[in-house]
């Protein structure tokens, strides 16, 4: 006799119409939030096109109206009065710089700091650090010129070289928290075949900080590119101004021209924006690898 046996029943998650209306639900208060975020940064943006674009004569309407008549004139007027070819490579070499030097240093002195945290020395480094987060610049901004000055580095030098030391107790935060996380095996293995500290630092552990590189890295970045504060008070020769600096050549006592000095601004903000078009690739990389650790 034929088998009269009855087919398994299908399971609920292997139902085809149940399967095919199983989608991602999607959480629209999170997704509202996200967007309300999105146009703190969409509207300011916005607003510095279109008075870029604008007239003098055109800024007495809607600051958010578009303008009448376009005026490509302003950014020629930017880049004529800031001296922007001149001023653009001094926040080049400065940024450029402070970068470099802080990747290489600050996660040598963190490396030393994590790997040693079990010794009271190496522990009060680690606060000793951690607390100068809490002192804002003006109470040491008079001492800090003082210095400059009297040891020849009020220069672009020693503004790279300012920037390597402000950011080292966020950096030794950011880079000690990281270190932890990575497993002591991988230098035990290497010391086994006979390498040294330094070979160990720098061919194994200096890699698996790519993610915490980038970071550090755009942080420093974008505060060497945009501070106003720190050049102002230490470089001492205007040929060295950086773009903040040359961008105030736009605010007096009576007024302000808006137009020409948001043409400056989004010149300004150019390059960094490259920067970040072509190294983000890198960057989400390295911090894929960082999660997949």
């Amino acid at each position: 006799m034929p088998s009269t046996s009855t087919p398994a029943p299908i399971r609920g998650d292997e139902h085809p119409a149940r399967a095919k209306r199983a989608r991602p639900r999607v959480n629209w208060w999170l997704t509202g939030v996200m967007a309300a975020l999105s146009l703190t940064v969409l509207v300011p943006l916005y607003f510095t096109v279109v008075t870029a674009l604008k007239t003098t004569d055109q800024l007495g309407g809607s600051g958010f109206g578009l303008p009448d008549t376009v005026r490509w004139a302003n950014f020629a007027d930017a880049w004529t009065l800031t001296n922007f070819p001149s001023a653009l490579l001094n926040s080049a070499l400065i940024t450029v710089g402070a970068v470099a030097v802080t990747l290489l240093t600050n996660s040598l002195v963190a490396y030393a700091i994590a790997r040693n945290m079990h010794r009271r020395l190496f522990r009060g480094l680690y606060y000793y650090f951690v607390s100068a987060l809490f002192v804002p610049f003006p109470i040491i901004m008079l001492p800090v010129v003082k210095q400059t000055s009297l040891l020849g580095l009020d220069n672009q030098a020693g503004l790279a070289l300012l920037y390597v030391v402000y950011g080292l107790a966020l950096n030794i935060f950011l880079y000690v928290g990281y270190l932890r996380s990575v497993p002591r095996e991988l230098e035990e293995a290497a010391r086994t075949d006979g390498a040294g500290t330094w070979t160990i630092f720098w061919r194994i552990i200096f890699p698996l900080l790519k993610p915490m590189n980038a970071t550090v890295g755009i942080l420093t970045c974008l505060w060497a590119w945009n501070d106003f504060m720190l050049p102002l008070v230490v470089l001492s020769d205007p040929a060295e101004q950086t773009l903040p600096l040359a961008q105030y050549v736009f605010q007096n006592q009576f007024n302000t021209d808006y137009p020409v000095a948001f043409a400056s601004y989004l010149m300004a903000m150019a390059p960094v924006l490259l920067v970040y078009v072509f190294a983000q690739r890198w960057v989400i990389s390295g911090v894929m690898r960082g999660s997949a650790k």
